[in-house]
């Protein structure tokens, strides 16, 4: 399989997750968006140099992993080329500001190395809640909560449709080397004489995949707006999930938590 297949594989693989039937799945979409949105901005408002605390806020998505039966293993892989780059912010941190903040053993740590391990885990876990939400709620839901948070539908609709379609993309590329392979039988990879032509002609196709799309959409009567199927109604379960989440939040924030649990131990 090459990396064009198992990238449509991934794609196909995220939807048929998000589409199971569990109990995260059945949770409105509009609740999920926003206890996403809610801890990704609880998370990036801790301090630079408050690490401890940080780490707390690790309970959400490793509940989310367990009780949603959703593989930790298989979103590390999928996630394989966001994390580190993730990872590279803060980086030279450790350069600028050598202040020593706290004493480990005989280990001096300081001020650039407990802001830079701050920042990676953020990211970390903004990147995992991102995936969570995706992972369990397909992209019409997702769409069908920014609409009714009132995002323009010329966002959403173009939000809808690069993710619908970058696997149709995807498709015509692979299909585009496939020939190009079959024509040039042991060369490795593409010359790179060819590239502006190869990729001329998969920008030709996909106009025209593009046009056909459009009148097939104008035909089943789009009129600048999807239609998301029937409304989903917001019930107390929905409710009490949210209010569980934004309470526990705002309690590891604004609470010494970590220091209680860090007595226990001591």
């Amino acid at each position: 399989m090459n990396k064009m297949k198992r990238a449509i594989y991934e794609i196909q693989s995220l939807d048929a997750l998000a589409n199971e039937n569990r109990w995260v799945n059945r949770l409105h979409p509009l609740v999920k968006l926003c206890v996403t949105i809610l801890y990704i901005g609880i998370t990036v408002s801790f301090p630079k140099y408050n690490l401890s605390s940080l780490l707390v806020m690790a309970v959400y998505p490793i509940i989310l992993f367990v009780t949603g039966d959703i593989s930790f293993w298989k979103g590390i892989r999928r996630l394989r080329v966001v994390l580190p780059l993730v990872c590279v912010v803060g980086i030279f941190n450790p350069f600028f500001d050598r202040e020593i903040m706290i004493q480990v053993g005989n280990v001096n740590i300081s001020g650039g190395v407990l802001s830079m391990l701050t920042l990676m885990i953020k990211g970390i876990f903004t990147v995992f809640a991102s995936y969570l939400l995706i992972a369990t709620t397909t992209i019409e839901k997702i769409c069908y909560a920014l609409r009714i948070l009132h995002l323009p539908k010329i966002f959403v609709t173009q939000i809808l449709l690069i993710y619908r379609y970058i696997s149709v993309l995807l498709s015509e590329a692979n299909r585009i080397t496939q020939a190009y392979a079959l024509r040039a039988p042991g060369q490795k990879g593409i010359h790179f004489k060819v590239w502006g032509s190869l990729v001329g002609q998969m920008l030709l196709r996909s106009m025209d995949r593009a046009e056909d799309i459009y009148e097939g959409m104008c035909l089943r009567g789009y009129q600048g707006e999807f239609y998301y199927g029937s409304k989903i109604k917001v019930r107390w379960t929905d409710m009490l999930y949210l209010c569980i989440w934004a309470t526990l939040f705002l309690a590891l924030r604004f609470l010494p938590v970590s220091e209680r649990i860090g007595s226990m131990f001591v």
